[in-house]
C-alpha cells in the first residue's frame, strides 16, 4: 500500500518538431502517410475493452480526396450507447478507487507515447482524416494531447493538495470525490486534442466516460483510443461509441446515473443539450454538471497606432490555419482607414502566396474543409456577399469540391459593420472586415463587443498604452482568451486556459485546474480527537 506523498514529473510543454527537409521526423512522417492512404482501416467501437462491430457499415475519406477510401468504421444505435454506459457504470468502482497516481500514471504513460513512438501515426491520421497540415496537426495532436495530459496530472496533485484549516482538537480533510454515475463526452472534428481531452480529462479524476466523436473525427480518435488501451486504461472506463447524436442524447439525457457532459461544438447543439437535461433533472442522481465550449466570433481590432505588418500577419495566421476551421480563429476584422491601404496589400500579397491541395504536399498551407455540407455553407456565405450591395469579396472567393473540399481563403469588406457575416460564425476560410474612421476608435470596440453573442477570443493590435488600457477595459466580456499584438488562435495548455462566456460556453477554462475542478464531487470530513462529554456551554453558568 502507498504510504508516500507523491511527486508528480512537472508538466512542461512539449516541443514542436520542424519537418524540414531531410529531418528524421519528415522521413518518418512520409512513410506514415503513404501507409495510411493505401490500407483501408477497420475500426470498431470500444465497449468494456471490447470491440464493436455491427451490420452498418461506413466509409472514411479524406476531404481533400472525398473519392479515396481510408477506412470504415461500424455504426451503432441506441442499444450500444445502452451498453457503453452500463460498461462505465461497471468499471466505476475499481477505476475511482484506484490510488490517484495510478491513474496519473496512465495518462503520463499515454503522453510518452502520443509523443514518442506514435507521433508519426497520431500526425498523419489527423492530416488525412481532419486535412491539416504537418504543423497544424503536429500543435494539436501530439504537442497539444500530450499537454493536457500532463498538465492535467499536475493540476489534479494541486487540487488534491488543497485542504482547509484545522482547529485545535480536530482534524479537517477534504477529499474530491469522482461524480456519482457516468460522464457524457461529446467531441468536435477540428482539434485531435480536444476529443483526446475530454474523455480523458474526467477519467483522470475518477470518472468513468462514454465518448461520442465528431463522425468526421472517427480515424483519429480510434488511434487515442488504440493508445489508452497501450497504455494500461481499464476497460470500460472510456467507452468509444459511433451513433448518431440524438439517439446518443436520448439515452444518456435520461439516464439516473447521468452525471455530466464534457462538451465541444456548436452554441445551437449545447442549447438543446441544455434545455433537455433541464427538462429531465428530475430524472438524475445528482444536478448534472454542464461543460462546453460553443462557438466565436472572434475579433481582431487595429488602433492607428498598430504595426501594419504585424496586423496582417495575424489575420493571414489566425483568420486562414486549418482552413479558418477553429473555434479561435480570427472571422471579423476592424482596421482604421489610416492603416487600411497598407494591411490590405499585406494580407493580399500573404493570400496570394498560400498554396492549396493535398496535406501530403508540405508546401501547402491551406486544405480542404472538413466536409461537403460545411463546403456548401461556406460558398453559400462568399456567393451571397458577392450579390450583396453593403459587401465586397476582395480577396479570393472561389472554390472547387470535384476532387476535395477545396475553398480559396476569402476577404469581404464589410460596409456595415452589422453585415451578417461580421456577425455569424461561419467555421471556414472566411475573414470579414470593417473599415473604420481613425476618430472612431472607442465607438468601434462598443460596435464589436456588441456585435456577437459569442465571447470566445479576441485581439487588440496598437502601441499606444491607453489604447491598449482602453480596449482591455471596454472589451472586459467579450473573450475568455484575450490577446494583445497577437493572433486570437493558439493558446497554449498551461500558458492560456482556454475557454469563452455568453454563447461560446461555461468558461471552465480547458488545460486548468479550473476544468478538472468540475469532474469532481468534494466531501468536507471533521474528526473530532476529544469529543464533549457534557452538553453545557460555560454561558449557562451563573456568576
Amino acid at each position: 500500500m502507498s504510504n508516500a506523498f507523491f511527486k508528480v514529473p512537472p508538466a512542461k510543454n512539449e516541443p514542436i518538431l520542424g519537418y524540414k527537409s531531410g529531418s528524421p521526423e519528415k522521413t518518418e512522417l512520409k512513410k506514415t502517410l503513404t501507409q495510411f492512404m493505401g490500407e483501408k482501416k477497420d475500426i470498431p467501437m470500444h465497449i468494456g475493452g471490447k470491440e464493436i462491430r455491427t451490420k452498418k457499415v461506413l466509409t472514411l475519406s479524406p476531404p481533400h480526396k472525398h473519392k479515396h477510401v481510408i477506412g470504415q468504421y461500424y455504426k451503432g444505435d441506441s442499444s450500444y450507447v445502452k451498453q457503453a454506459i452500463d460498461a462505465a457504470l461497471k468499471a466505476k468502482h475499481d477505476w475511482s478507487n484506484l490510488p490517484w497516481e495510478q491513474r496519473a500514471a496512465v495518462f503520463l504513460r499515454t503522453a510518452d507515447l502520443m509523443s514518442g513512438p506514435y507521433r508519426a501515426a497520431m500526425n498523419a491520421a489527423t492530416m488525412i482524416g481532419q486535412s491539416k497540415n504537418v504543423f497544424q496537426a503536429e500543435i494539436d495532436c501530439v504537442c497539444e494531447l500530450a499537454d493536457f495530459f500532463r498538465f492535467n496530472v499536475q493540476f489534479m496533485t494541486e487540487i488534491y493538495h488543497q485542504q482547509p484549516e484545522s482547529a485545535p482538537l480536530i482534524w479537517n480533510r477534504m477529499e474530491h470525490r469522482p461524480l456519482e454515475g457516468f460522464v457524457f463526452a461529446l467531441t468536435p472534428f477540428n482539434f485531435t486534442s480536444i476529443a483526446g481531452n475530454l474523455p480523458s480529462a474526467p477519467a483522470l479524476m475518477g470518472n468513468t466516460v462514454v465518448w461520442k466523436p465528431s463522425n468526421t473525427q472517427v480515424y483519429s480518435a480510434s488511434l487515442i483510443m488504440e493508445i489508452f488501451e497501450k497504455a494500461g486504461l481499464p476497460p470500460g472506463v472510456i467507452n468509444l461509441i459511433f451513433t448518431s447524436g440524438p439517439e446518443a442524447g436520448d439515452v444518456v439525457f435520461s439516464h439516473p446515473d447521468f452525471a455530466g457532459i464534457h462538451f465541444t461544438g456548436s452554441t445551437e447543439v449545447f442549447n438543446g443539450i441544455w434545455k433537455t437535461i433541464g427538462d429531465n433533472v428530475s430524472r438524475f442522481k445528482s444536478y448534472p454538471r454542464l461543460v462546453g465550449e460553443t462557438g466565436g466570433k472572434d475579433f481582431v481590432i487595429a488602433h492607428p497606432s498598430a504595426d501594419a505588418k504585424a496586423v496582417a500577419t495575424a489575420l493571414s495566421r489566425g483568420a486562414f490555419e486549418y482552413q479558418g476551421q477553429k473555434c479561435s480563429a480570427a472571422s471579423r476584422a476592424y482596421i482604421p482607414q489610416s492603416l487600411w491601404k497598407e494591411v490590405k496589400q499585406y494580407l493580399q500579397e500573404d493570400i496570394e502566396s498560400f498554396k492549396m491541395g493535398d496535406v501530403e504536399d508540405f508546401r501547402n498551407f491551406i486544405n480542404a474543409v472538413i466536409d461537403e455540407k460545411s463546403f456548401d455553407k461556406i460558398t453559400g456565405y462568399i456567393g451571397q456577399a458577392k450579390k450583396d450591395k453593403n459587401a465586397s469579396v476582395i480577396i479570393g472567393g472561389k472554390s472547387d469540391k470535384s476532387v476535395g473540399y477545396f475553398i480559396q481563403p476569402t476577404v469581404i469588406q464589410a460596409h456595415d459593420p452589422n453585415y451578417k457575416t461580421m456577425c455569424e460564425e461561419i467555421f471556414g476560410p472566411v475573414l470579414s472586415i470593417y473599415v473604420y474612421e481613425d476618430k472612431k476608435y472607442e465607438e468601434i470596440l462598443d460596435i464589436a463587443d456588441k456585435t456577437s453573442s459569442y465571447a470566445l477570443t479576441g485581439a487588440i493590435f496598437a502601441t499606444d498604452r491607453q489604447a491598449v488600457q482602453l480596449a482591455t477595459t471596454k472589451l472586459a466580456n467579450a473573450a475568455g482568451n484575450f490577446y494583445i499584438n497577437d493572433k486570437p488562435t493558439g493558446a497554449v495548455v498551461g500558458q492560456q486556459p482556454f475557454g469563452g462566456a455568453r454563447k461560446s460556453g461555461t468558461n471552465d477554462k480547458a488545460g486548468s485546474l479550473f476544468n478538472l475542478i468540475r469532474w469532481t464531487s468534494p466531501r468536507t470530513i471533521k474528526e473530532n480527537f476529544v469529543p464533549p462529554v457534557d452538553y453545557r456551554y460555560p454561558f449557562m453558568q451563573e456568576s
